[in-house]
């Protein structure tokens, strides 16, 4: 019982240090402590994950500013760091290949960036191709690695419409039938993954794992 509630005091203060922005240093304590308990990396995670939906949500209600949300992302891979060599899926197979990006005309990668570490988290390999992707770009890595999933992000109303050329893309490059598309950002609802011709989409990191094995039928 102890231990039990040390995990959960542990899970606690990582997601009030993401909450508060409490920095990089008191981040990668708090994890190494974690780690060293034995606490599995997907909570650890998933603290992140909450304390990560505090931000943003006082980033929207102008609690916090621009450069909040930036240390809140750097203290994000700070963490993927950390965890990434705990994150093998120990002797599993791999689920699957995702190619993730965020599309042109958009520079935003810390919700990419959350989705490819939850992703890598439950066994799936990512590959990811950074932001300002045009549809070209994930034509190109389709082709090249024979992808599951292609997953595409954008926190900007403008860069929209890059998913639908990207899915239009593929389908005129016969690719679409071999792979499944996955869309998210801030601005994407469901209804206009539908229309865009998506086969899921995801609202933050935990619905997109979530979207992903549903769209493979796991």
């Amino acid at each position: 019982m102890t231990s039990l509630l040390r995990a959960e005091g542990l899970l606690e203060k990582i997601e009030r240090a993401f909450a508060e922005i409490s920095g990089i240093d008191t981040v990668k304590s708090l994890i190494e402590t974690a780690l060293t308990e034995n606490i599995p990396p997907f909570e650890i995670i998933q603290s992140m994950r909450e304390g990560l939906s505090t931000v943003g949500r006082k980033y929207e209600n102008g609690e916090y500013f621009l450069s909040e949300l930036i240390m809140s992302g750097i203290m994000a891979q700070e963490l993927s760091k950390i965890l990434k060599p705990h994150l093998q899926s120990s002797g599993n197979s791999v689920l699957g290949k995702v190619i993730i990006g965020t599309v042109k005309g958009d520079l935003h990668d810390i919700g990419k960036n959350l989705v490819s570490i939850m992703l890598s988290s439950v066994g799936f390999e990512i590959i990811d191709l950074g932001v300002d992707v045009p549809a070209e770009k994930f034509i190109a890595a389709s082709g090249k690695e024979n992808p599951d999933i292609i997953a595409m992000s954008c926190l900007l109303t403008i860069a929209m419409d890059e998913m639908k050329k990207t899915i239009d893309v593929l389908k005129q490059t016969g690719l679409r039938k071999n792979v499944k598309v996955l869309v998210g950002g801030r601005p994407i609802t469901l209804d206009f993954a539908k229309e865009i011709g998506a086969d899921g989409y995801g609202s933050d990191a935990i619905e997109a794992i979530n979207a992903v094995m549903s769209a493979l039928g796991k």
